[in-house]
């Protein structure tokens, strides 16, 4: 691979920040699917649920 030093113009250019977009974005995806997750699964009347690890939740 070779690099080559950048222009003065070409690094006023240069923008950053797309990093931190994302990560932003997707943490905020996770935490609304968490929030729709949580709240199904407390306000159902009844139900059940297994995770990995062999544990199983039932309610009624």
């Amino acid at each position: 691979m070779k690099y080559t030093l950048l222009t003065e113009q070409e690094m006023e250019e240069t923008k950053g920040g797309g990093a931190v977009t994302l990560v932003t974005v997707m943490t905020v995806l996770c935490a609304s699917i968490i929030a729709v997750v949580v709240y199904r699964l407390f306000m159902s009347s009844k139900g059940s649920a297994t995770v990995p690890g062999g544990w199983k939740f039932t309610w009624n």
